[in-house]
């Protein structure tokens, strides 16, 4: 689904299509019912501010957006937990019980899918280098001796393909 972020009705559509499940996302991570709805709320604001850099041939729309709800339940934890007021909770299924909250993959698989690509965006170069040191944890000496190109080469293209990576995630609307 192609959607305009920039019109009403493209994020009255936007929001009919992913609201529920982002504010069940931010429900989960935040285990407060007005807070997931603030959430959702701040979720699609950001989204409609910065609709201008959001492109679907990097991400689908429900990826950008989660992206985003999960900076804004980010957000919304540092807030609460610098706050001196009580935090009191919902009065929903679980959470009024007192359990705990259920494990979610999917705060992971939104950062994976978001760091991939992000990634795919970078010269092979830049890409190659972040993912053998990074990713599959070898020395800038390693990959030296198996690919040719001097370590201190390695060591300065690193330097910029981070710069570009902080760049092209912050286009994506990833921020940190």
């Amino acid at each position: 689904m192609t959607t305009d972020l920039s019109h009403d009705v493209g994020l009255r559509a936007a929001y009919d299509d992913h609201g529920p499940e982002i504010y069940r996302f931010a429900f989960r991570g935040l285990g407060d019912a007005g807070l997931a709805q603030d959430a959702v709320q701040e979720t699609f604001l950001r989204a409609w501010q910065s609709a201008r850099h959001y492109d679907p041939g990097l991400a689908s729309l429900r990826t950008w957006l989660f992206a985003i709800a999960r900076n804004v339940v980010i957000d919304l934890h540092r807030r609460r937990s610098t706050a001196s007021f009580a935090h009191v909770t919902a009065d929903e299924a679980g959470v009024a019980a007192g359990l705990p909250p259920v494990t979610d993959r999917t705060d992971t698989v939104l950062a994976r899918a978001v760091v991939t690509q992000a990634l795919d965006r970078l010269s092979p170069e830049h890409r190659q280098v972040i993912v053998e040191t990074h990713l599959r944890g070898r020395t800038y000496d390693e990959l030296a001796a198996t690919s040719g190109v001097p370590a201190g080469t390695l060591r300065s293209r690193m330097f910029y393909a981070l710069k570009a990576l902080r760049v092209t995630m912050e286009e994506m609307g990833v921020s940190w």
